[in-house]
């Protein structure tokens, strides 16, 4: 008995070793990568370190040299003009710079495998009514840029399929996608306003987005190094649908500015969101989201009718997380089934401020630590982390279940019905039982309804509660979109 367990236990130490050799090599391949110039920020797999569950985006390795230059060289350029109902078809690599205004127009971009492909947009406009006016079918990448012009592409009728291909936004890629320029573009859909089946980057610019679908749309990735934008989105602001690969599914943001009211999520990935920096004003029905969501600097603000920031299991690949090591963070959040962070997982907050105005603050699975930063609730400074468990008070906001004066959740804040502090009231939830991707919450107060609209901005320190059922931003002309739900499913 003892031979054959020592036997086994040799085995086993062979395989182990075996593994970690493997490993070793992969990692050495990964570095290997990271020198190669233009291609190493496109092998997604080495932007991506883990430690345990944990996982950390490399800044460093996100972003080419040519990612990153706003002016790109116009020496061998080719002058394109779009005309009403033609096709400017692009077959080759280079640099193309583009003009003119058109009805029914597109610019299809059919190049081959390892074609680098750069569309500088010299005061564009197109109005079409089913197609997208930028398809990109084929190439390694493409670059779309704003030279220092304005730009505006609009999409005003139903999206037509590309036989097999649903090719439903403004500017639709098969391949890796990157925006940057000096320029400004603004961009109408009645679906999406930007869709990447590969990896979309966003380096420089001016966007204004307004759309009934998702604002900026990726499978694999999106990650921000910086520009302006001002999204209005009937879905998600921001959304990356990989959920089956550990290396993807990511969302980066490290600099830039972003003016957002969406209907669902301000920004949603599937394995990590990480913000190092930038600006972010979001109104929606959750302002973050994803399996893990780090925060190491920026300026966060978030008002939000359901969780300010949750971390919940939407890629089986880690475990949800949420830490907060650097920033400042604002959140107010609408009363009911609602939370500041919540996640199913551990919460961390190793420094940076926070500020929560919500009836439940924190929702924690795992651990939950203060190790430093500033951390206030309704205009508390707490120095421990307490559990609400389970969302806010009873009787909040619901039709059948009006809350009553006095009545809340007991700990922080206000019970008595009044303000909070600078006047401000928690705005108003939904009702209700609602299904959300990654748990279903069993709302209070009464059977039935419909998600709450997101609260509105506080205007010289006055807030106001949001109203039961949902009112997502108002689309092109001024229609509400029907289309305000979470759909995974696309072709």
């Amino acid at each position: 008995m003892k031979n054959k367990r020592t036997r086994g236990f040799i085995i086993i130490l062979a395989v182990l070793v075996m593994a970690a050799m493997t490993a070793m090599t992969g990692c050495q391949s990964v570095s290997a990568a990271a020198n190669a110039g233009e291609t190493a920020a496109d092998t997604s797999t080495q932007v991506i370190e883990t430690t345990a569950s944990v996982i950390r985006l490399e800044a460093s390795e996100l972003f080419t040299d040519r990612d990153l230059e706003q002016s790109p060289d116009l020496s061998e350029a080719v002058y394109q003009t779009v005309k009403d109902g033609q096709t400017l078809t692009i077959t080759e690599a280079g640099v193309y710079v583009i003009s003119g205004t058109a009805k029914e127009a597109q610019i299809l971009v059919e190049a081959a495998e390892d074609a680098k492909v750069q569309l500088v947009l010299d005061g564009v406009n197109i109005t079409n009514t089913g197609s997208p006016c930028i398809y990109v079918k084929s190439a390694d990448k493409v670059f779309v840029t704003t030279g220092d012009s304005e730009n505006t592409l609009a999409v005003t009728g139903e999206f037509t399929a590309d036989g097999e291909t649903n090719t439903d936004a403004v500017i639709f890629s098969k391949e890796d996608l990157v925006l940057n320029g000096t320029g400004t573009l603004a961009i109408e859909s009645t679906d999406n306003g930007v869709v990447s089946k590969d990896d979309l980057k966003v380096t420089g610019g001016t966007y204004s987005i307004t759309c009934e679908g998702n604002g900026l749309e990726a499978n694999d990735s999106i990650a921000v190094a910086d520009g302006s934008f001002t999204i209005r989105a009937a879905n998600d602001a921001l959304k990356v649908k990989n959920d089956e690969e550990a290396d993807k599914g990511y969302a980066y943001i490290g600099g830039g500015s972003f003016d957002i009211e969406a209907g669902s999520d301000g920004v949603q990935a599937k394995t990590i969101l990480q913000i190092d920096g930038g600006t972010l004003d979001i109104n929606a029905a959750e302002g973050l989201e994803s399996t893990q969501v780090v925060v190491n600097g920026g300026s966060i603000r978030i008002q939000a009718s359901d969780d300010g920031i949750n971390g919940t299991q939407k890629s089986q690949a880690y475990t949800p997380l949420i830490e907060i090591n650097d920033g400042e963070i604002s959140l107010s959040i609408g009363q009911g089934d609602t939370d500041g962070l919540d996640v199913n997982g551990d919460l961390i907050i190793n420094g940076g401020t926070v500020d929560i105005t919500a009836q439940s603050p924190f929702d924690y699975d795992g651990k939950g630590q203060i190790n430093g930063g500033s951390v206030r609730v309704n205009g508390q400074e707490i120095s421990e982390l307490t559990n609400q468990m389970m969302g806010g008070g009873f009787g909040g906001g619901f039709p059948g279940g009006e809350q009553q004066e006095g009545q809340g959740r007991q700990g922080f804040g206000p019970q008595d019905g009044t303000s909070g502090e600078d006047g401000f009231m928690p705005p108003q939830g939904g009702s209700g039982s609602e299904s959300t991707e990654g748990h279903t919450k069993q709302r209070p107060g009464g059977p039935g309804g419909k998600g709450g609209q997101p609260p509105q901005r506080p205007e010289n320190g006055q807030g106001q509660g949001g109203t039961n059922g949902a009112q997502p931003p108002q689309m092109p002309g001024g229609q509400n979109s029907q289309n305000t739900q979470n759909d995974d499913s696309w072709s």
